[in-house]
């Protein structure tokens, strides 16, 4: 059995006992029943997550992927390939976007190369390269089969690791020019939909070439012929490594009961591969944010995702998880901390 079978056959439902006295904590709060909304869902969700009343989401990280993408070279994207690296740099120096909301929210980030078009060591960077990118998607397969399963082994890993650590609340992060077209992908396929459907402007594309776009989507498609019902083919003909990794993070969360807190569009697809694998996966997932890309929707619709910010954000990194971090930690507060009707005479 190798380790993503080891995995998926460890991740078990909430536990429902935990479920049910969150629930009943929430409503002897003092205020109206379900009156907190989403705020109430996170603390029953995390409470049944961690198998406890009461749990504690101080220690929290950012885990990033960085990768380039064969595909690139089909002009998907507006940016040169070389802000891959340029911005990667700039994760463990905290002065990016995800660094810049995670110094503010607490947090830590990991920044982890698992495919950056380079040669050098990048300082700060944890260096899991499997190669220097992908390969063309238009062209042939993505990558090989050993290579999908080795970047969602990479990501059990690195969860593990910070689990090992004692972090209680993890988030998933990317950077990679040109990923919002193996995203789509991903999802086109998953979806069994026509990629003009939900393809978007990713970082900035021209609105006239977004129909290009797709159309080397679903010519990858058709050529490679991903296998709706087998997520390790669908990474290895139309993937990303850095997709894989943030997949195989949410299944290395989910094994150990630990929430793993969705960024954009790019953890979407990572998200389904892994709700692919194993359904219970979507129990663990903590989606932030609504990104603006037109997939968006049908992704989290397909695991019954409902985000809890509206933003217009569609930066990528993990910036959208690690805003969200506040919420989940105030909402967490707010369940421990507010008097119940029993503490104190109000007649109910």
């Amino acid at each position: 059995m190798n380790l993503i079978e080891n995995i998926s056959k460890n991740i078990y439902p909430l536990e429902t006992i935990y479920v049910e006295q969150a629930k009943q904590r929430l409503d002897r709060l003092i205020k109206p029943t379900g009156s907190l909304g989403k705020m109430e869902q996170i603390c029953i969700q995390l409470a049944g997550i961690y198998g406890r009343k009461y749990f504690d989401t101080s220690k929290k990280v950012i885990i990033a992927f960085g990768a380039d993408h064969g595909v690139y070279e089909e002009g998907v994207a507006p940016d040169p390939q070389n802000i891959t690296i340029l911005q990667f740099k700039n994760f463990p120096k905290k002065i990016n976007g995800v660094g810049t909301i995670s110094k503010f929210s607490g947090s830590d980030v990991v920044a982890v190369d698992v495919g950056i078009n380079c040669d050098e060591k990048l300082e700060g960077v944890i260096d899991r390269k499997i190669r220097k990118g992908t390969s063309n998607m238009a062209k042939g397969p993505a990558m090989t089969r050993e290579e999908a399963e080795k970047c969602i082994g990479i990501g059990i890993e690195m969860a593990e690791k910070y689990i090992q650590d004692d972090y209680t609340l993890i988030g998933i992060g990317e950077m990679g020019i040109a990923n919002t077209t193996p995203s789509t992908a991903i999802i086109s396929v998953l979806a069994n939909c026509d990629p003009t459907e939900i393809t978007g402007i990713g970082a900035g594309l021209k609105k006239e070439l977004i129909q290009h776009k797709a159309s080397v989507i679903r010519k990858s498609i058709e050529l490679n012929k991903p296998n709706p019902k087998d997520s390790i083919d669908i990474l290895s003909k139309v993937g990303g490594f850095e997709i894989g990794s943030m997949a195989g993070v949410i299944l290395g969360c989910a094994a150990n009961r630990i929430p793993v807190v969705l960024d954009g569009f790019i953890s979407y697809a990572a998200a389904l591969l892994a709700y692919n694998i194993n359904p219970i996966t979507k129990d663990y997932m903590i989606a932030s944010h609504s990104s603006a890309e037109p997939g968006t929707n049908k992704a989290l619709d397909m695991m019954g995702l409902e985000p809890f910010l509206s933003m217009d954000m569609r930066l990528g990194e993990g910036s959208g998880a690690a805003l969200s971090f506040n919420i989940i930690e105030a909402s967490n507060y707010v369940y421990k901390n507010m008097a119940t009707f029993d503490e104190i005479d109000m007649g109910r």
